[in-house]
C-alpha cells in the first residue's frame, strides 16, 4: 500500500473535507480480547475516524499486553497517517495480524503516536465499558 511519488519520496496528504480524519478521547474503558485473553485494557483509548472507514480504537502501548503480540515484517505507508508496522496476535490457534499505530506519524495524527490500532474484524471483541 506504499504511496510514493515519481521522485521516490513518500507522498504526504493533509486531511480535509474530501478525506477527513478526527481523533478524540474515548470516555469509556476499552477492553480488547482474543481467544478469551485480554490483549488490551485501557481508560485512555483514542478513537480515530477516517473518511468512510469504520472507527478504530487506538490503545496506548503501556495498556497492551505486548507478551501476547509478535512483530511481523509487514509494513505499510498511508499518505495521511504515515509509516505503520504490524504485530500478529497468535492466540487460539489463529494468527491475527493487527497494525500498530504509526511508527512515524504524520502531523495530522500525532496524537496516536505510541498507540496500537485495534480493528474489530481482527480481534474477537472490543468492549466499551461505560462507568468502569
Amino acid at each position: 500500500m506504499s504511496k510514493e511519488g515519481l521522485s521516490g519520496l513518500k507522498t504526504i496528504k493533509v486531511p480535509g473535507p474530501d478525506h477527513p480524519i478526527s481523533i478524540e478521547h474515548n470516555p469509556n474503558r476499552v477492553v480488547v480480547t482474543v481467544a478469551g485473553r485480554v490483549v488490551a485494557d485501557t481508560k485512555d483509548a483514542l478513537i480515530l475516524r477516517e473518511a468512510g472507514y469504520a472507527a478504530v480504537q487506538y490503545v496506548p502501548r503501556q495498556d497492551v499486553d505486548m507478551r501476547l503480540l509478535a512483530r511481523t515484517d509487514h509494513a505499510t505507508y498511508c499518505p495521511y497517517k504515515g509509516d505503520c508496522s504490524y504485530f500478529s496476535i497468535p492466540l487460539g490457534g489463529i494468527v491475527r495480524r493487527t497494525p500498530c499505530g504509526p511508527m512515524k506519524p504524520l502531523p495530522a495524527v500525532m496524537l496516536v503516536k505510541d498507540h496500537l490500532a485495534f480493528y474489530p474484524n481482527r480481534v474477537d471483541a472490543i468492549e466499551e465499558r461505560r462507568g468502569d
